[in-house]
């Protein structure tokens, strides 16, 4: 028996409305994967996903709030495993590469492999797509450190101590900046490996939104700027509120140096309250932040109370 199969391996399906896509979905995984079990959750389907996905041989749980995000949450939740994986239900994934990313998990010890998207077919990885993701993989980048080149993957490989940790927020495709960031804030031992990306079945269309999810994930990013790095982030406009301060007071300083007065006395006091606007913004920063310092170290204690992946 082989390393794999002697693991509890868990494969995750969100969906919502994949009837078309989900059977070929479920036998692959199971195929690439034989002993795993398939749990799909459906997110509120209105066509036939669910019959479609038990006939196949999943089990499949309902998700009434919508969202990725909230569907993520609650199978990090209710699913035991050793390892997991999670993957889309449009049948875009190849399943066969899943047994090379659990293998990278086991052999390093990682908590998490990320499958990185080749693709040389237009439909199937839009260029609005592609733009947007390298440049909100470059916000993170340049916010929280190394990251990964293909920081909206949808397939990826988990760790049991990964996935019990994982503090889910979001509600929608954002889920996956939060993924990406969780695993840098905690600084696991994390990889990515190029995977097959084809372009959905003839029948089926994609829940993403080029420009609102865009928007949402760039809000997120921002959000976890403030969370998770607050003394930048409040420092950026506290340095912001000075230096407008200064440049206001500069002509008041010539005139009181010339001729002894203060003529224009709302912009000195709009001077004195940004000053002081930016020291508190300063202090909140650094209060917050040893309240994070806090709150990093608690996740990192709690993830560490479950083991690390390794061969049974």
């Amino acid at each position: 028996m082989s390393a794999q199969t002697a693991l509890r391996i868990a494969v995750l399906v969100p969906c919502l409305n994949e009837a078309s896509t989900i059977a070929a979905v479920v036998c692959d995984f199971k195929a690439a994967l034989p002993g795993c079990e398939v749990h799909v959750f459906d997110n509120n389907s209105n066509d036939a996903t669910i019959e479609v996905a038990k006939s196949a041989g999943a089990h499949v749980r309902t998700v009434p709030l919508r969202g990725k995000g909230n569907v993520i949450r609650r199978m990090f939740a209710d699913v035991e495993a050793d390892i997991y994986v999670l993957v889309d239900g449009d049948d875009t994934y190849d399943a066969k590469e899943t047994p090379t990313m659990i293998e990278m998990l086991l052999a390093d010890g990682l908590d998490m492999v990320v499958g990185t998207r080749i693709s040389e077919e237009q439909a199937a990885y839009r260029f609005g797509h592609r733009f947007g993701n390298v440049l909100l993989t470059r916000c993170v980048s340049c916010l929280f450190g190394r990251t990964f080149t293909d920081m909206l993957s949808g397939f990826r490989v988990f760790s049991r101590r990964y996935v019990k940790s994982f503090p889910a927020h979001a509600s929608g495709f954002e889920t996956e900046t939060e993924l990406t960031v969780h695993a840098l804030e905690l600084r696991m031992p994390v990889a990515e490996t190029p995977t097959v990306y084809r372009s959905r079945p003839e029948g089926s269309a994609s829940k993403l939104n080029t420009y609102r999810d865009g928007f949402r994930i760039l809000v997120t990013i921002v959000k976890l700027f403030k969370t998770e790095k607050p003394l930048a982030f409040f420092s950026l406009g506290s340095g912001l509120c000075a230096f407008i301060s200064i440049l206001l007071a500069v002509p008041l300083f010539d005139t009181f140096i010339r001729t002894g007065l203060v003529p224009r006395l709302p912009t000195a006091l709009l001077c004195v309250a940004l000053m002081l606007f930016g020291a508190i913004l300063l202090v909140c920063g650094i209060v917050l932040d040893t309240v994070t310092h806090g709150r990093a170290e608690s996740k990192r204690l709690a993830y560490l109370t479950i083991p690390a992946p390794r061969r049974v």
